[in-house]
């Protein structure tokens, strides 16, 4: 199966967190065992997209120096599995050092029961999140058309990424299929001519108002709007991810 997925932005505001639950859900509803993983140590908010009120989650399992299998929770609804992170612990926020290279072996250690493992990564180009995204055979970039979210895209793979075997790229909030192509074109053809290396062209999640009704109702967008075009391209992106697997393994 899949194993270790991460998603990785340049800057907040792409829509990762609400992306990583309906493609955790996604892969769910396909057969897949998946374990979702809030790695916004400091800004987390999973369990408010999904109006889960729970004291398990990563913080409490450093804090208390606790297995992170203990702190899993499953949510009914996507039958996901949950490693929920913390909001408004600064001190988890500054993570580094032994300590990440801890939280590192336990997400690595509790990855092993399931067929995929998302990482929500935080946004930008911090140690955590470059730490942690080498734990990932795949990397989804997550980015918007917007020039704001593509120069940082393109940062995020120059400082930390670029060497990663496994990236891509998913345009999210496009107005249609052309605008995301578009703006996919642009970022691989930056990062062929500048750092000398594809971007691959994994998805594009149109822009959608139910997306926004969901997070407003805190439930899972495949549920709420099953037939939303957003939930369309998202379900579109889980079977080409397990379309990849099933091909790799067949071939390898």
């Amino acid at each position: 199966m899949i194993g270790m997925l991460a998603l990785a932005s340049g800057k907040g505001g792409v829509g990762k967190t609400v992306l990583a639950v309906s493609l955790g859900h996604a892969l769910v509803r396909a057969g897949a065992r998946v374990l979702l993983v809030d790695a916004d140590l400091g800004l987390a908010n999973v369990d408010v997209q999904l109006g889960l009120v729970d004291d398990r989650h990563l913080g409490r399992a450093l804090a208390e120096g606790r297995p992170l299998a203990e702190m899993i929770l499953r949510e009914e609804t996507t039958g996901l599995d949950l490693l929920l992170g913390p909001s408004g612990w600064r001190s988890l926020a500054a993570l580094d050092g032994e300590a990440l290279e801890r939280l590192a072996a336990e997400i690595e250690l509790a990855s092993r029961a399931y067929d995929v493992t998302l990482l929500d990564l935080p946004a930008g180009i911090g140690a955590r999140t470059l730490r942690l995204a080498r734990l990932a055979r795949r990397v989804l970039l997550v980015a918007t058309p917007e020039p704001t979210a593509l120069t940082d895209t393109y940062a995020l793979l120059k400082v930390g990424l670029r060497d990663h075997a496994g990236l891509g790229l998913v345009v999210n909030m496009a107005e249609d299929r052309a605008e995301g192509a578009g703006a996919a074109r642009t970022l691989a053809t930056t990062t062929r001519r500048f750092l000398g290396r594809d971007l691959p062209l994994l998805g594009i999640v149109r822009r959608d108002p139910r997306v926004a009704d969901a997070i407003a109702r805190q439930r899972p967008l495949l549920a709420r709007h099953p037939t939303a075009p957003a939930a369309a391209d998202i379900e579109e992106l889980a079977r080409l991810l397990l379309g990849a697997e099933r091909d790799a393994a067949a071939t390898g």
